[in-house]
């Protein structure tokens, strides 16, 4: 998934008044350019005042690195993207910096979107993880606030993200499948081999593990055909990632993480999502790493 940065600018405000003045003015002598122009400028809003839900239009483009203010639009209409949550940096007198305030999104972000939108596999293709951050000049006046958005760098889609309506299964599901697959990566070692890091896949393998017991145990009360095999599925890949995290050398070590690894291949679900009316299609980030 792809993660961006935006910064707020207390400038919105004047941007926006020069925009109505273009939308209203600029098109004067073409009646439908002038109707798409003032609609597009009555939807205009602060980036200061965006909220969880809103679907929106970016004026200067999803990847620009400040933002004065936005279109926001019916979610049914084609937009690029979506509000998904925020939160307040608490804990610093200071403005800690653009790349600061960065890792608290980094680590703050995807939690916050998994509660907006609890079926990940069900997000666009193209659509990621970006955000809002303070800037030195709005934290002065007292602004703490991250927006955390769903958006598409290319294109448009339509729709909200928001999930709604999960049975009690389905969240169950969700949330030991979600925590699994982000504690694998969450705990993935920066060197590429094993032999360089020993020690740090050991722990990533010993994190897996105990994340899959607890998606097991979630399992373990749906009472589906495809779910109550996924769980077995699961048992054994378990037990490869536990002999991983206790291997005496790199040798054990490759042959218990093939299996561990193989194990918690996503296609494996599909049949346990279709059984319990979740999304099918396995993300394109996903399907690279495990076709590999």
């Amino acid at each position: 998934m792809s993660i961006g940065v935006k910064s707020r600018s207390l400038r919105g405000i004047a941007a926006v008044v020069a925009l109505l003045a273009v939308g209203t003015a600029g098109c004067a002598d073409v009646v439908e350019g002038a109707k798409a122009g003032a609609k597009k400028a009555v939807r205009q809003r602060s980036v200061f005042s965006l909220s969880t839900g809103d679907c929106y239009n970016p004026n200067s483009g999803v990847t620009d690195t400040e933002e004065f203010s936005v279109e926001v639009v019916p979610c049914e209409e084609a937009h690029e993207g979506q509000v998904v949550g925020e939160f307040k940096i608490e804990g610093e007198s200071k403005y800690p910096g653009e790349d600061a305030t960065s890792e608290i999104a980094d680590e703050r972000c995807p939690a916050v979107a998994q509660k907006f939108a609890s079926d990940t596999w069900s997000v666009p293709e193209g659509v990621g993880l970006f955000y809002y951050l303070p800037t030195s000049e709005s934290w002065k006046t007292g602004d703490r606030a991250v927006s955390c958005t769903y958006a598409k760098e290319k294109g448009t889609f339509s729709g909200s993200l928001k999930s709604e309506g999960l049975n009690s299964d389905q969240l169950a599901y969700l949330k030991g499948s979600n925590a699994l697959y982000d504690t694998l990566w969450a705990n993935q070692p920066e060197a590429d081999h094993v032999e360089d890091d020993f020690d740090g896949y050991k722990k990533q393998a010993e994190a897996v593990g105990t994340a899959l017991d607890t998606h097991l145990a979630s399992l373990k009360g749906i009472q589906q055909p495809e779910a109550v095999k996924l769980h077995k599925e699961l048992e054994g890949a378990a037990k490869a990632w536990k002999k991983a995290a206790s291997a005496k050398d790199t040798d054990a070590f490759y042959v218990a993480y093939d299996l561990a690894f193989t194990g918690i291949d996503p296609n494996k679900t599909v049949a346990a999502r279709k059984e319990l009316e979740l999304a099918t299609t396995v993300p394109a980030d996903d399907a690279e790493v495990w076709a590999d």
